[in-house]
């Protein structure tokens, strides 16, 4: 699917759609003004984006676009025209839960007692505790 050249104005539409939140306005040495973005995810990253407003270019180079796209976004370009356009937030907002992963050293002591990662994986907290019970059990 063929999209229009992202302007610095879909690039705020998009953060304001999703819900971003604006932590900083700047003005630089030379009069330009960028406003930066975060997003806090479900997995606990933290998805951080800066929109510059140069007075002589409204849109986006394609290599610079692409890697607002991917690095600071983390979305496809048909996400990011359906939040533009059509108000469509992206699902990742509401993929998971926080707090509802397996701790880190319960991770660990899994896979000492020699639980296969891939099991472990599909784990929720709750059974990888009863899991860990039966092997402390059994020592």
């Amino acid at each position: 699917m063929s999209f229009p050249a992202p302007t610095r104005a879909d690039h705020q539409k998009f953060c304001e759609g999703e819900g971003w939140t604006r932590v900083r306005t700047a003005r630089g040495k030379t009069g330009t003004h960028h406003l930066t973005f975060e997003l806090t995810l479900p997995d606990g990253r933290v998805l951080r984006t800066r929109i510059s407003h140069p007075p002589d270019r409204s849109t986006y180079g394609r290599a610079m676009w692409g890697h607002i796209l991917r690095d600071q976004l983390d979305v496809t370009e048909d996400v990011f025209w359906a939040c533009v356009r059509d108000k469509v937030v992206p699902t990742r907002a509401f993929t998971a839960r926080p707090g509802t992963g397996i701790p880190a050293a319960l991770v660990h002591q899994l896979l000492t007692h020699g639980v296969p990662e891939s099991e472990v994986a599909a784990m929720t907290r709750a059974q990888a505790l009863e899991r860990l019970n039966e092997l402390w059990a059994r020592e």
